[in-house]
């Protein structure tokens, strides 16, 4: 397991991260909850108020694969992703709490529900995650904070290189 301080360095790597001011609040081998405090530059529908899906669609992802990362699992990136909407964000904090469903040697899964203030489910979701063999604690117990990042797909390489 990495523990909460560790997984907040390694999610604090991204600027879109960073940006949306995620927070872990708790985490153990099988769970996480992550807090994302209420931005009005994330709302898309001004006459409700409520937040854009592609930013709830990343919430549930990053939770879902901080859920893994917690739990030990040497997670890469997102193969597969499903997000239900069941009502608009209308108010924040947001609260994502993740779970691991299934570890496996290419696959893993986590579930992910994202709360409101006040306790309703405003979204939830299931990710799939290209997955190494083994654990992290099997591969000398940390990952190399760089090297997560240049996993997390070309679109990083690019905007390095145009900051360049």
């Amino acid at each position: 397991m990495i523990d909460r301080e560790r997984l907040q360095e390694m999610l604090n790597i991204a600027p879109f991260h960073r940006w949306l001011g995620l927070e872990i609040a708790t985490c153990s081998d099988q769970s996480i909850s992550i807090t994302m405090p209420w931005r009005e530059e994330i709302v898309s529908n001004p006459m409700i108020g409520s937040a854009h899906g592609g930013v709830l669609a990343s919430l549930v992802d990053l939770t879902g694969l901080y859920t893994l990362l917690a739990g030990g699992v040497a997670a890469r990136a997102t193969a597969d992703l499903h997000v239900d909407y069941h009502r608009p964000a209308t108010s924040g904090p947001l609260t994502a709490h993740g779970q691991i469903v299934k570890i496996g040697r290419q696959i893993s899964v986590a579930e992910t529900r994202v709360l409101e203030p006040d306790g309703k489910l405003v979204a939830s979701g299931r990710g799939a995650y290209f997955s190494s063999t083994g654990s992290i604690d099997q591969r000398r117990g940390t990952i190399d904070l760089e090297q997560a990042l240049a996993t997390q797909g070309p679109a990083t390489s690019a905007a390095q290189s145009t900051t360049a």
